[in-house]
């Protein structure tokens, strides 16, 4: 990854009504990478949200059901607080990085644990995606797991050479994704883990307790999973994290 800030630069939370263990919480740093040929920044935090542990302990009693869609494993909503809590850092982020100043809403945040065993993946599953292809939307990954479960890779498609899918680029990647199947056929039963015939990575986001990734919701990405390790289905244990998908303007 290119970093475009060699320096991190700190934000210091505003005033919250914190537990014993997030007062200890050191304050947030933040640096920015521009990934692959295309440039687009990605925003890595370390130190995001004041009590972690709360929020572990919160997955843990949550009724985690299957996650719908095309996500791997099981989740549940995460209350309020959260939000309250990480808006400032998000939304000073996002101003700074993504030059959005206006309204910023979360429309989604879920507690998310991957479970699924590789051979039980759909074929969407097992291909780079994108959370939106619209303009505005921004997506966020907060990793809670104290054992490194795989961070996040992002990817290029290499028949079209698109890093991320907006609008204008949304149809032409799909016929070129269909003709990509028809000629080298479906990947094998296992999360993406590097070169494909389809895809190459083009930078990587380590998973650390409490860091968090923000990124435009148009980026090829996927969970960077070892196809070896069992998933556990446990929230304390397993690869828990917190996705949230926002709007920005």
């Amino acid at each position: 990854m290119r970093r475009s800030d060699a320096r991190p630069w700190r934000v210091r939370r505003p005033p919250l009504r914190r537990t014993a263990a997030a007062a200890r919480a050191v304050n947030p740093q933040v640096r920015v990478e521009r990934i692959g040929r295309e440039g687009e920044p990605v925003v890595i935090i370390d130190g995001f949200a004041p009590d972690p542990g709360r929020l572990v302990a919160q997955a843990c009693a949550a009724p985690l059901t299957a996650g719908g869609g095309n996500y791997p494993g099981l989740r549940a909503p995460v209350d309020g607080r959260y939000c309250d809590e990480v808006a400032p850092l998000v939304a000073a982020a996002a101003r700074r990085v993504f030059g959005y100043h206006g309204r910023l809403s979360f429309d989604r945040i879920l507690f998310s644990l991957t479970t699924t065993p590789p051979a039980a993946l759909t074929l969407a599953q097992r291909l780079p995606h994108v959370d939106a292809v619209e303009p505005g939307r921004l997506a966020l990954v907060h990793y809670l797991g104290e054992r490194d479960w795989g961070g996040t890779r992002f990817f290029r498609h290499r028949s079209t050479g698109y890093e991320r899918i907006g609008p204008d680029r949304h149809r032409a990647y799909l016929d070129a994704l269909a003709m990509d199947l028809a000629r080298d056929g479906e990947p094998g039963p296992a999360y993406i883990a590097g070169e494909t015939a389809m895809f190459v990575p083009i930078a990587h986001v380590t998973a650390r307790p409490n860091r968090a990734v923000l990124y435009r919701g148009s980026l090829l990405h996927c969970a960077a999973i070892d196809n070896r390790r069992p998933l556990p289905a446990d929230a304390a244990t397993g690869r828990l994290t917190i996705a949230a998908f926002l709007g920005a303007t």
